[in-house]
């Protein structure tokens, strides 16, 4: 099957983008694997005529307003991001209203409705350079409030205003202090991603993305990897020589609907394309493209 893939991949002129939580074969077959940082640069250079975002809908939104008149194949349809869904635009524009001086920045991990009335995207990687960049004292800052409170600590000059106050990703809100408890006992580093609870960030060795998570691995003999459990897979694969302990439970269940044959059959069928309106892709472009400016 992967075969079969890979010669349709080349038929249809296609580029097969994969995000570090997918399923160990899916990052196998794809052609780029990365955090949703190293996703929107790639996408933002990509030549082929087709993408197919092995991802959820946030991810392949991106990549079709970074490519407008590309097509953008997300194989399953109704692959979301529980996190994304707590945000709406109405938050955003009620938020401005009660702070009209605020900077407005939304998590990549939104919709493209959010972004379009946002000032500036940022992704895990990048939030506190992202929040640093702008000249406002007050940032709303959604949907993450654990994102927000990390940046909240490494921005303390700034006012951070987590929009929701609640959001959360219910995969690293399912980390515990037993979890750092049995960590410790084993030995070895703690490194969370940044929406881990505070409790959790203050008690890990390190806070990252999933990218910094590949830079930082060769640091260390034994990770504890605080974030979703197929990231210990890709840590393996670049670092075959260390080893990663992750938590059986920590699932992302929407990554996980992409399979072999799910993809070999969007491959064959250019199903399901993404599509916006003209208009939200326009103003969501501007947000991104400004956050991509940072790393230029």
């Amino acid at each position: 099957m992967i075969d079969t893939i890979r010669t349709l991949k080349k038929e249809k002129d296609a580029v097969i983008l994969a995000h570090n939580y997918q399923l160990p074969e899916i990052q196998d077959v794809a052609d780029f694997v990365g955090d949703s940082l190293e996703l929107a640069l790639r996408a933002a250079s990509v030549t082929e005529r087709m993408i197919v975002f092995c991802g959820v809908q946030f991810m392949a939104e991106t990549a079709k307003i970074l490519n407008p008149d590309k097509k953008v194949i997300l194989p399953v349809q109704e692959a979301g991001c529980p996190l994304a869904d707590q945000l709406t635009p109405e938050m955003l524009i009620r938020a401005k209203a009660e702070h009209p001086h605020a900077g407005v920045v939304v998590y990549v991990n939104s919709t493209a409705e959010c972004k379009a009335v946002a000032d500036i995207v940022c992704t895990s990687a990048n939030a506190v350079e992202v929040v640093r960049s702008l000249d406002a004292d007050e940032i709303i800052f959604g949907p993450d409030a654990n994102l927000a409170a990390f940046v909240q600590r490494s921005v303390p000059e700034k006012t951070i205003i987590p929009v929701p106050p609640t959001g959360h990703c219910y995969v690293h809100t399912g980390f515990s202090l037993h979890d750092v408890a049995e960590a410790r006992a084993r030995g070895g580093r703690i490194i969370c991603h940044p929406e881990c609870p505070p409790a959790i960030q203050e008690r890990a060795d390190v806070i990252a993305s999933t990218g910094g998570m590949v830079r930082i691995a060769a640091e260390s003999g034994l990770w504890h990897v605080f974030t979703e459990k197929e990231m210990g897979y890709r840590l393996k694969t670049l670092h075959p020589d260390r080893t990663f302990l992750t938590r059986e439970g920590a699932v992302c269940h929407d990554m996980k609907l992409t399979t072999l044959p799910i993809l070999k059959a969007a491959l064959e069928t250019e199903e399901h394309e993404v599509t916006l309106p003209d208009r939200i892709m326009a103003e969501a472009r501007t947000a991104i493209e400004r956050m991509i400016a940072l790393h230029r």
